[in-house]
Parts: structure tokens; sequence; C-alpha cells
């Protein structure tokens, strides 16, 4: 059989990092089962250290797993034109399935505080005091929407050859991201009621605290597009990976929108009140 490849696709060699990341995940998974049920490991309660090992085993397996993907992009020539739309259209995927996942959590906050829910007679329920709208969270949308501004102008540098300044512009973006939050971890650390409190504490904190988990994630991806740029790894025709990073990015900021609308403001805000 010929050696010459007759198709454009891509077949993959073989690789140990889809193993070893089901194996972290695991690892993780288990520490996290160990730490939320208190359970001592030899005697010694370790707190949230218990999910470290699982964490540093993904980083590893995340590290290595891009160089590959990288090598095989710049060195092996093998992302052609349709191993490119592929991956182009797999972060597409990705992202409406991340839109289905905070589906979940917004249409859990709707049931009842739209009066689907039999349980609560008001919402905000009675006791809770919410946080106010138009101070943090008002202060981070502006961070995210600045933040998007900011990664659309580094993908305009990259479609120009500019790497150096879309360098730049991504780690001003990183920038705001972690500036975002710091401020949400400041706003938990300043709320009047906690996550085990009832039907609001519980859907604010985990609508809100995913999206404070996919910013974390974003700015990482944004990081690491950063330094790739400074290497010059980015062509004005080819940069599915800045592409992926910047579709994440912009999914983040449009989340955030609905989250301070609905959660924070029409139906959080302390001033509105609504008796079913």
């Amino acid at each position: 059989m010929s050696a010459v490849s007759k198709h454009p696709y891509h077949m993959v060699n073989p690789s140990p990092w889809p193993a070893m990341g089901a194996f972290s995940a695991l690892i993780l998974a288990i520490g996290a089962v160990l730490m939320f049920h208190k359970v001592p490991i030899m005697g010694v309660q370790l707190g949230i250290l218990k999910i470290v090992p699982g964490l540093l085993l993904i980083l590893l397996t995340m590290r290595f797993w891009w160089r590959d993907v990288t090598h095989e992009s710049r060195v092996e020539h093998a992302h052609t034109a349709e191993v490119s739309h592929g991956l182009r259209m797999g972060m597409a995927l990705f992202i409406a399935s991340e839109v289905m996942f905070f589906a979940a959590f917004f249409w859990a906050f709707f049931h009842h505080s739209l009066g689907f829910g039999t349980s609560v007679m008001q919402w905000p329920p009675e006791g809770i005091v919410t946080l106010p709208a138009w101070e943090l969270p008002f202060y981070n949308t502006l961070i995210l929407l600045t933040s998007g501004g900011t990664v659309t102008r580094a993908h305009l540098f990259v479609e120009r050859g500019d790497n150096k300044n879309a360098a730049l512009w991504l780690f001003i973006t990183a920038a705001l991201g972690a500036g975002f939050l710091g401020l949400q971890i400041f706003e938990y650390g300043h709320a009047a009621f906690k996550l085990t409190e009832g039907i609001y504490p519980s859907t604010f904190y985990l609508a809100t605290g995913f999206h404070g988990f996919h910013v974390f994630v974003g700015t990482i991806f944004l990081i690491v597009c950063g330094f790739r740029a400074m290497k010059n790894q980015f062509e004005p025709h080819k940069h599915i990976g800045f592409q992926a990073a910047a579709w994440y990015w912009h999914f983040v900021d449009v989340v955030w929108l609905f989250l301070f609308v609905w959660v924070y403001w029409l139906l959080g805000d302390p001033v509105r009140t609504f008796v079913h």
C-alpha cells in the first residue's frame, strides 16, 4: 500500500492523552468526593488539597495534548482546510452544548421566580437580601463588555499578521477577566446569603459560579494564546486556536448579559419584589 495519503483528513497518531485525561478526571472526581464528605486521609483532613492531584494531572494532560496538536498543525502540516473546518465545527458544537448547560440553570431560576413553583410565595423569597444590580454586577458588566472589544482588537491584529500587538491585547483581555473574577469573589464574600439557604441562593450561586468558572477557563485560554502570539504562531489565514478562544470569550460575555439582566436586575434586584 502506498504511504501517500489519498484524502485530506488527518489520521491522528496513537496518543496517551485521551487515556491520561480520563484517568486525571477520575482522580479529580475521587478527590472532590473525599473533600465534600470530609473523609480524612491517613487521619488528616486535607480540605481542598484533596483535589490538587487531579487538577495537576488535568493541567499536565492539557499542556502536552495541546503541544501535540500545535505540532501537528505547524510542523506536520496535518491541519488541511477540511481538518480546520472540522476543528471549528467541533468548537461551535462545544459552545452549543454549553448553551444547553446554562439553559438548565436559567430555567431552574425562572421556574421559581416566575411562579411555576408552588413552594415560593414571593420572589426574591422572604428573608433574602439580594445584591444590588447596579453596583458590583454593573461594574463587572462593563469589564466584560470592554474585554469583548479588546479580544476583537487582538483578532484584527492577528488577521493583519501583527502577532506582537495581538499578544498585548490578549494579555489586556486576560487582565480584564482576572479583574472580573476578583470583583465576583469580593461580591460572594459580602453576600448576605449562603448556598444552602434556599432556592434563590442555590440557583444564584450555581448560575453565577459556573459562569465565573467559565471566565477562569477563558482567561487561561487567552493567556495561552497570548504566549503563542508572542512566539508568532498565528498566521493571518490560519489561527484556529485563537478563533476558538475568541468564540469562547464572546460566549462568556453573552451569558453574563443574560445573568445581569435576569438574575441580578429584573428578577433579583431588591427594589423589585414579585408576589405570586
